[in-house]
């Protein structure tokens, strides 16, 4: 039995997620904080979970009494800071309505409006370490992008954007970021944009219309005459900022690392962005997603009664883990597997989820990865790695898989 969460395990988990498949596909361990989970390592069952009803994503079906109040589960601080109210924590019936209000607001015209702004941050970001010959892609590029992206599509003013950066740093613990646990940032986080809400919604009934901000939009949409609370209209805005940074960090993160590993795949898709072939670019995207995702395990799911999964009792109360890494390198779902092929046609990996739960924030995040790395492939085309990829360090951590550092070098470009 291989070890599981230590660091040399962060480094290259899939040896052991192998390992696992073939003796243990759905495993009985315990978690770095303590708790023990099942994990669920097999394409097929890891597809049954995720879309299991009989598997709960609100935290008070958890056997443990008071694990997600002490951060055992979930998200640390979101219970203390009132936010608990979003997609990520919740089953129908208020899933379904509260993703149908949403989706409302985070429309597909949307994101796909906000093209050419991801392309300007992109480009902007690049212009600040061009002339140097050097850069930390994480922390210059992959990590600033999305933040500064979800602000702008979300409607927080500029001047306070900063903030938000500082805050995502410590909930990542991004270097150089204030000191500080992810509950703080949590709570700062919710408490401002409590208040940015309250101030949107003021005024929208003083002037009877508003921004065009997607705060904005989820203070409008309305279902037959439901519409969302502030309080859930709060959780909803952390969330989207929660999830959809970090996970965009690591695709961008993630994509560039495996690119520069497989120089040769590296060059198809160079050729493609220089010949505009966004078809390719985008299947590039999804199977980066699938070799190496931002997402390693799906978040936290509760067993609401007894059931098997994968030939194991799962008795009511207990935590599953679906490994979402691990079964999109399932060998009976996938050929060759462990191969980066950006050709991959047939490519249903899992790396956003299935089912209800499939993330909502998927379209932009794969707006954003397909931006940053087409402008870095051709602003930078002969990027290469700055250090040896024994000596990179992976963020430690339960659900996201993502370096802390990328050092890369160039030709200097003024």
């Amino acid at each position: 039995m291989p070890s599981l969460f230590d660091w040399r395990f962060a480094a290259d988990p899939y040896p052991a997620y192998a390992w696992l498949r073939e003796h243990a596909p759905v495993h009985r361990t315990r978690v770095p904080s303590g708790v023990e989970a099942w994990l669920v390592t097999r394409y097929a069952d890891a597809r049954q979970a995720l879309a299991d009803p009989r598997l709960s994503k609100n935290p008070h079906h958890h056997g443990e009494q008071g694990a997600h109040g002490k951060g055992k589960v979930g998200i640390p601080g979101e219970r203390s800071a009132n936010l608990m109210t979003h997609l990520l924590n919740i089953d129908p019936p208020d899933h379904t309505r509260l993703r149908r209000l949403v989706s409302k607001a985070f429309t597909p015209r949307r994101v796909a409006a906000f093209a050419p702004r991801v392309r300007e941050l992109a480009d902007t970001l690049i212009d600040g370490f061009a002339a140097r010959g050097a850069a930390d892609l994480i922390h210059e590029y992959a990590f600033p992008l999305p933040i500064y992206a979800i602000c702008d599509m979300l409607g927080v003013p500029q001047q306070d954007q900063e903030d938000f950066r500082s805050w995502a740093g410590m909930m990542i613990h991004q270097p150089g970021s204030p000191r500080g646990g992810v509950g703080r940032a949590v709570k700062r986080m919710r408490g401002y944009l409590a208040e940015l809400i309250h101030r949107k919604r003021a005024e929208l009934e003083r002037r009877g219309e508003g921004a065009d901000d997607l705060i904005s939009g989820l203070i409008r949409a309305s279902d037959h005459g439901e519409h969302l609370s502030e309080n859930e209209a709060a959780a909803m805005a952390f969330i989207l900022l929660f999830a959809g940074f970090e996970t965009t960090v690591n695709l961008i993160g993630n994509g560039t690392y495996a690119l520069l590993r497989h120089p040769g795949q590296r060059a198809v898709l160079q050729r493609a962005v220089a010949d505009g072939d966004t078809g390719l670019l985008a299947t590039a995207v999804e199977e980066l997603l699938r070799y190496d995702g931002p997402v390693e395990l799906a978040t936290w799911r509760f067993a609401t009664r007894e059931l098997t999964l994968g030939g194991q009792r799962v008795r009511e109360g207990d935590p599953v883990l679906v490994v979402l890494a691990a079964a999109d390198r399932d060998p009976d779902k996938f050929d060759a597997p462990g191969t980066l092929d950006l050709t991959r046609s047939d490519n249903q990996h899992l790396g956003y989820g299935h089912g209800i739960h499939y993330c909502l924030g998927a379209p932009l995040a794969r707006l954003e990865g397909r931006t940053a790395l087409a402008t870095l492939l051709h602003r930078l085309p002969d990027l290469r790695l700055a250090a040896e990829p024994e000596e990179l360090r992976w963020r430690g951590g339960l659900i996201m898989r993502g370096l802390r550092t990328l050092p890369v070098e160039f030709t200097a470009r003024a």
